[in-house]
């Protein structure tokens, strides 16, 4: 079977990037200081089928957008592989040949766009990197399409964006993503800088492109309501590491990791079944100086011995999910069903 029949797009092995945060080399010799090494991402394996979206969700700092701008080619991978339709990213030959395929919306629409640019120029740049059209005529064309196609109008080209609101702006943005042609989108918390109303706009507009180019989506976000509503997978993660992913219908319905019930639990019950809840208790510990272990057992109520001195790997659980949690292992943990 070649690549481009296979169901996979993306596999993603045992990926990690750690960052240098030491003191200049003087100030540590002075001070007689070791190097300092953050490990923002920490051996994070995932496969995205075609036409599929998976969401990677957690609290502020886990590594999320690490991840996405690991795929994205923005940042170095410290180990690990990203195989993109059977080909090895590494390769310096394969990221030529399948760049265009890949594009990234981030998460500011004010900050992302060029402000000294037209829109039309700014959606236009990508075509123009990988030499797709070069006809002036035919750019301008295209450009008209993907207006029209995020909702905006073809006349909006010639403005700049101060002159848009935030969710314009962001149809801006995914109007230049889609330029190229690309089968793979990687959204980093692509709604997070708008209101509650533009937000569903937006992620009606993406669920529409999907449909339409049967596109991919990696999905960043830290808000479950969003995730539950465009997902078909969720990754949960904890400083740098996944410790459940599955079905989002399983993941809202029957979470199995304590920290993913601790997440579900803390969504306010605007349905008032007096379902139980459980507070999010603690705070995530220094990723300069992890706990050892399972890095979740400090605020873990079922931790035991083994927590604290074994990490947990993924292990595959009947119902087609993946968690990497002791508890749930040697089954001391009860698994929460949602109301």
């Amino acid at each position: 079977m070649s690549p481009s029949d296979s169901k996979i797009l993306l596999d993603v092995r045992n990926i990690a990037r750690d960052f240098d945060v030491s003191k200049p080399w003087l100030n540590r010799v002075i001070e007689g200081q070791p190097k300092q090494i953050l490990k923002a991402v920490d051996g994070v394996s995932f496969t995205i089928n075609r036409g599929e979206t998976l969401a990677l969700v957690g609290e502020s700092g886990c590594g999320k957008s690490t991840v996405a701008r690991v795929i994205c080619g923005l940042y170095e991978p410290s180990h690990g592989s990203i195989v993109f339709e059977g080909a090895d990213m590494a390769i310096a030959e394969n990221r030529e040949t399948h760049r265009k395929r890949f594009q990234m919306i981030f998460q500011d629409p004010y900050a992302s766009l060029n402000p000294r640019w037209r829109v039309g120029k700014i959606i236009a740049e990508p075509i123009l990197s990988h030499d797709l059209i070069k006809d002036p005529a035919q750019l301008k064309k295209r450009v008209d399409e993907l207006l029209t196609q995020v909702g905006l109008s073809p006349l909006d080209a010639e403005k700049f964006p101060h002159e848009f609101s935030g969710g314009q702006r962001q149809r801006v943005s995914i109007a230049r993503a889609l330029s190229s042609n690309p089968e793979f989108l990687v959204c980093d918390e692509p709604t997070s800088a708008l209101d509650v109303s533009v937000q569903a706009q937006i992620l009606n507009l993406m669920r529409d492109l999907q449909r339409e180019f049967g596109l991919t989506y990696l999905f960043i976000s830290h808000n479950l309501a969003v995730v539950s509503h465009i997902s078909d997978r969720v990754g949960v993660m904890y400083l740098g590491r996944i410790v459940e992913i599955a079905d989002t219908k399983k993941i809202f319905q029957r979470p199995l990791h304590p920290y993913t019930q601790m997440l579900q639990s803390a969504i306010p019950d605007l349905q008032m079944t007096g379902k139980q809840r459980t507070p999010v208790a603690g705070e995530v510990p220094n990723p300069l100086n992890p706990p050892p272990g399972c890095t979740f057992h400090p605020r873990c109520p079922y931790a035991y011995e083994r927590c604290k001195v074994e990490r947990p790997e993924l292990i595959d659980y009947p119902d087609g999910g993946q968690v990497a949690c002791h508890a749930v292992q040697d089954k001391r943990i009860p698994i929460q069903l949602a109301a």
